[in-house]
């Protein structure tokens, strides 16, 4: 979304640093309540992940289990992240609806698959839990695995019924023009390169002017640059990359998720498809080795696990587009908000749920922003942190012993492969 940098002097109450999918929805949010608002942005709306991401939308946690993000996060912490972590997906769908915001939104539910029996018993699991929080989920056999996503590979799986897919860059413009429709003023081109206290206010710098606020939240995410001494630090980048294939025919969208779910094969070293309105397959992978820096090998890796997961689909696939998205990773794998200075918040950690995350953590950054006490918001506010030093090799770690896992697991148990596993 083209925009004008800022010139001179802005005055509002909340300055957000960041136009993607936090900082927007703060806006809005903050617009509701009556408080004025400047967004400062480095490129254009959208321009980080919450215009790079594959477009899922799944109200859920990356990693861990509910009970262990009690463990990790105490109370009430955790049971407030939870309850809006697992309505967040109905949260986007509010904004889309009611800002009228074409995105090519469908909420027809996320599947993640069981490549193996063992992957069951863990999926019931969550069945339950999710459940057990108000979430919509329930367990699916093989049969019927088989008749939602069209894949003979599974074992059975696990439906949410609230996830959902998007067309990700026209959601994020769709905030955009949502908040400057609600009196929100979007600087693009315009990087906060430093904040300083002026009296009683913080002043946040950029090239071609200044705004004065009372507050300032960053909501940069894994595109963090300049800003805040060590903020860039406070995390680590997970890079992912995604394609995006040829439109393919209506025979293929007939057998290859026929009910227009958004799909994770289940496995470690996951692989994420949905379909576009266009009919085009979008699916992501994290790199690993050549994958994702040599260009043509990570195309047949990704032609290669779609076809053996819908051995029906004959058709040519061509990637026609491919492109990179980073994940700012924090080791619990759920959001933090860092207190920089008095008045200055951080929000970090999206951690790879950036569409339902992104869109509900602006409601707690707009409570942070009016006022509402600390022991009384649903992120816990914290001091700043640099990131563990092991969490540089941590990702990649743990994908190997992921993979390593799975191999060692299918083997035994004489379930086949993917190739390239």
């Amino acid at each position: 979304m083209p925009g004008l940098a800022i010139a001179g002097k802005k005055v509002v109450d909340v300055c957000i640093v960041g136009a993607g999918y936090t900082g927007l929805t703060t806006a809005i949010e903050l617009r509701r309540k009556g408080v004025s608002v400047a967004i400062l942005e480095r490129e254009e709306a959208g321009y980080g992940g919450s215009g790079r991401n594959a477009g899922h939308c799944s109200p859920t946690f990356s990693y861990y289990s509910l009970d262990k993000i009690r463990s990790l996060l105490g109370q009430p912490w955790a049971e407030r992240l939870i309850h809006r972590q697992t309505r967040a997906a109905d949260r986007a769908a509010e904004y889309i609806q009611h800002y009228n915001i074409d995105c090519e939104w469908v909420q027809n539910g996320l599947v993640i698959g069981a490549m193996r029996p063992g992957h069951l018993p863990p999926l019931e699991h969550k069945t339950e839990s999710y459940n057990a929080v108000g979430a919509r989920t329930r367990m699916l056999d093989r049969d019927e695995i088989t008749r939602i996503t069209g894949s003979p590979r599974l074992f059975g799986g696990w439906l949410h019924e609230e996830g959902a897919h998007i067309h990700p860059l026209k959601y994020a413009r769709g905030l955009a023009a949502a908040a400057i429709g609600a009196g929100a003023a979007l600087y693009t081109r315009s990087p906060a390169k430093r904040c300083e206290k002026v009296g009683g206010k913080w002043k946040v710098i950029s090239e071609t002017g200044h705004v004065i606020a009372d507050k300032v939240i960053f909501a940069t995410g894994a595109y963090t640059v300049d800003g805040w001494p060590g903020l860039d630090k406070s995390y680590r980048i997970m890079p992912v990359y995604v394609c995006a294939t040829n439109p393919l025919s209506d025979r293929a969208r007939e057998t290859v998720l026929p009910q227009n779910t958004t799909m994770i094969d289940g496995r470690g070293d996951f692989y994420c498809y949905k379909w576009t309105a266009d009919n085009r397959i979008v699916a992501s992978m994290f790199l690993r080795g050549s994958r994702g820096r040599d260009l043509d090998y990570s195309k047949k890796v990704m032609t290669d696990r779609l076809k053996w997961l819908h051995p029906q689909l004959a058709e040519e696939v061509r990637w026609d587009y491919f492109w990179f998205g980073e994940l700012d990773m924090q080791y619990r794998t759920v959001p933090r908000l860092y207190a920089l200075a008095p008045g200055v918040v951080a929000l970090t950690g999206l951690s790879g749920r950036g569409v339902p995350t992104g869109t509900m953590l602006g409601g707690i950054l707009a409570d942070w922003a009016i006022g509402k006490p600390e022991q009384d918001l649903d992120l816990k506010v914290e001091p700043l942190h640099r990131a563990p030093w092991w969490m540089d090799y941590g990702p990649s770690y743990k994908l190997r012993q992921m993979r390593a896992v799975d191999n060692f697991m299918s083997k035994r148990g004489g379930v086949e492969l993917p190739p390239h596993y």
